[in-house]
Parts: C-alpha cells; sequence; structure tokens
C-alpha cells in the first residue's frame, strides 16, 4: 500500500488518481502508524515552504517521514515535497527544511528575462539510470509549476536536469529516494509511467 502524506497543502486527490490509473493502491493520511506500514510514501506539496514545514511540525508528521526515508522504503517526493528534503529555503526569508540531504532551495532570478513562476511544459535530461525513470526518453516532456529551485550540495545524487534561463537539479535520486520538481501526476504519458514504476520500485 502507497501512503500519500496529507499535511493541509497540496493537490492530493490528483496524486492518488494517478496511482489508481496504473494499478496501484494509495490512501491519503496523516497517520504515523499507516506511514510506517505502507510499501511505498509519497511527500506531495503545493504552497510556501515555511507554512509547509509548519504544518509537518503540527501534524507530528517529521519524524514519520524521517522514519520512513531511514526504512529503506521507496520514498518519492514531488514539487515543494521535493524542496522540503534539502536544508533550508529563501522563499520568504529563511526555513528550515527536513535536512534529509544538503542543499538549499533558491528563487530563479528576474534578470533572466523569463517569467516567474517557471509554470507549463518543459524538457527533462536524464543524469543517472534511476529505476524510477525507467521506460522514460532523455528529453521528454513534464510539467512544471515553481518559483524556486534546488541547488543540492552533493552533484552526485542529481537524476535530471531541466534549464529555464539556467540549468537547475529537477530531480533527484540516492538510495531508496527520488524526488521531482515537475508534476508527474500532470505530466502525461511520462508522468504515469515515472508513477508506474515508482509503484514497482522495491
Amino acid at each position: 500500500m502507497i501512503a500519500i502524506i496529507d499535511y493541509g497543502m497540496g493537490n492530493l486527490r490528483s496524486v492518488s488518481k494517478a496511482f489508481e490509473a496504473v494499478g496501484y493502491q494509495a490512501v491519503i493520511t496523516h497517520d504515523a502508524s499507516v506511514i510506517h506500514n505502507a510499501s511505498h510514501v509519497v511527500l506531495p506539496g503545493v504552497g510556501a515552504f515555511g507554512d509547509c514545514m509548519a504544518n509537518l511540525k503540527q501534524y507530528q508528521l517529521v519524524e514519520p517521514i524521517k522514519g520512513a526515508i531511514q526504512s529503506g522504503k521507496p520514498f518519492l517526493g514531488i514539487c515543494l515535497g521535493f524542496q522540503l528534503l534539502f536544508t533550508e529555503s529563501e522563499e520568504f526569508g529563511r526555513h528550515e527544511g527536513l535536512d534529509i540531504f544538503p542543499g538549499k532551495v533558491r528563487a530563479f532570478t528576474k534578470d533572466q528575462a523569463l517569467k516567474v513562476p517557471h509554470m507549463g511544459w518543459n524538457q527533462i535530461a536524464i543524469q543517472s539510470h534511476c529505476p524510477v525513470f525507467k521506460d522514460i526518453a532523455d528529453g521528454s516532456n513534464c510539467y512544471f509549476v515553481h518559483s524556486y529551485f534546488v541547488d543540492p550540495a552533493d552533484r552526485q545524487i542529481t537524476a535530471t536536469t531541466t534549464s529555464y534561463g539556467i540549468p537547475f537539479t529537477s530531480s533527484i535520486w540516492k538510495d531508496n529516494v527520488v524526488a521531482c520538481q515537475f508534476h508527474p501526476e500532470k505530466s502525461q504519458a511520462v508522468g504515469l509511467q515515472l508513477i508506474r514504476n515508482f509503484g514497482g520500485w522495491k
């Protein structure tokens, strides 16, 4: 069973429906015992970084998330759920993240002559043999909505990059954790393939 973490922010139903579309049962929950017993865990999210961290603490979900990752079970972060895995964000001040991976969440600068937020379809350049990207072609288009990007301290965890004024890390993979800036649940066939791969990942 796949647990989709509910902390009061995020388009959770669309993520759940995407798993159902490829044949996997998913439950939306903020129950620590359900997260503990799940085979796979998903941390989605939209909104402001600081607000999301505050909600994770309010719902007492920080330790269950860290426990799920430490247990070795497959873990997927989506959009803000990707950013929250890092040390800190500069969105509306400085906010501490879950610090699973060292790195900062930085703003796209206005002088890049590009609209912020980065919204719409953009290509991913595959950088590693991540099992969750199996049968997904290099250069595939995925759907993005974000004003901040992850700058990981360890570039070796970068699974894909994307260019928007500058190249940035659009997904990471290390051990049992995969996380992506784009929304697989909104990325049509490519996104469903990623979700299918994640659901079957052991």
